[in-house]
């Protein structure tokens, strides 16, 4: 028993530094971590750079391979010190740590691999955790739950728009015709999106008089679709705020999402709320 509390001790201890923000030792931890992912974003991006490649090629291979090693050891003790590491390996922030380990020593074995570790930036979300954002979650999962309300009317509004690109794009076609550019009913198909959207590539354009007056509604029409599915979100948002507010007022008030940076050192759940005594995941005591 005696020799199993210091190990005990010291993976306790660990699991602060590494998952605990609340801590002066997690946030030092955080910010080094952050500070390691920038500069491995940063190498690689020079990396691609062959004037400085060229010059620099093993400095900044030497300095890749710094930083991989030690999100190796920082994976590894992630595993380490939680009581049910597949839990974390499995989540979406350790699947984020292992593709943006691994690749390094896949290039080994496997040409132009090395430049998935620009998915290092995705670590970054861990920033919510360092300067306690998670508070905000509440409006973001407001957004989130609009989007999803809406998912029906904006994909029968996407198709509504697909139809009437072919149907464009197959006019443009039959308008114009190979000589000025349509060569096919896909390319027109291609050029109708790029207007309507109001991109405008330059790459195709009309040259008979018809062509171009319709291309001119094509246009118009163009700034009427963009803002559909913003008023779309944006009366599902309306409506879901108007909701919650309604609900308040009668004295049932929606349930709130005032999220603490604590995780278990059980399961490596996060995202609990204030004051809580047990994982909302595995029923862990958090305070153990």
């Amino acid at each position: 028993m005696d020799t199993q509390k210091p190990q005990s001790d010291w993976r306790h201890k660990l699991h602060e530094i590494i998952y605990e923000a609340d801590t002066p030792a997690g946030k030092l931890f955080d910010i080094i971590l952050l500070f390691f992912i920038l500069a491995s974003i940063a190498l690689v991006m020079l990396e691609s750079v062959n004037e400085i490649d060229a010059k620099y090629h093993n400095l900044l291979n030497i300095g890749e391979w710094i930083v991989t090693i030690l999100f190796t050891v920082e994976y590894i003790a992630r595993i380490i010190v939680v009581k049910k590491p597949w839990n974390y390996i499995f989540s979406f922030y350790g699947i984020v740590d292992f593709l943006s380990t691994i690749p390094k020593y896949l290039s080994f074995f496997i040409v132009g691999s090395h430049a998935l570790v620009t998915l290092r930036a995705l670590r970054l979300l861990r920033v919510f955790r360092i300067l306690k954002l998670a508070r905000y979650l509440g409006a973001s999962n407001q957004l989130k739950d609009s989007i999803i309300a809406s998912r029906v009317k904006i994909a029968v509004f996407l198709f509504a728009v697909l139809v009437s690109s072919v149907i464009f794009g197959t006019i443009m076609y039959l308008i114009e015709g190979e000589e000025n550019g349509f060569t096919n009913i896909p390319k027109s198909v291609y050029w109708c999106i790029v207007t309507l959207t109001t991109v405008g590539f330059g790459d195709i354009a009309p040259q008979t008089p018809l062509g171009q007056f319709i291309t001119s509604i094509i246009m118009i029409l163009g700034y009427g679709i963009i803002a559909v599915p913003t008023g779309i979100v944006s009366a599902e948002y309306v409506r879901s705020s108007n909701k919650a507010e309604k609900e308040k007022l009668e004295g049932n008030p929606p349930e709130q999402l005032h999220l603490n940076s604590q995780v278990c050192s059980n399961c490596a759940s996060s995202d609990h709320k204030d004051n809580s005594r047990f994982c909302h995941k595995c029923g862990h005591n958090l305070h153990v």
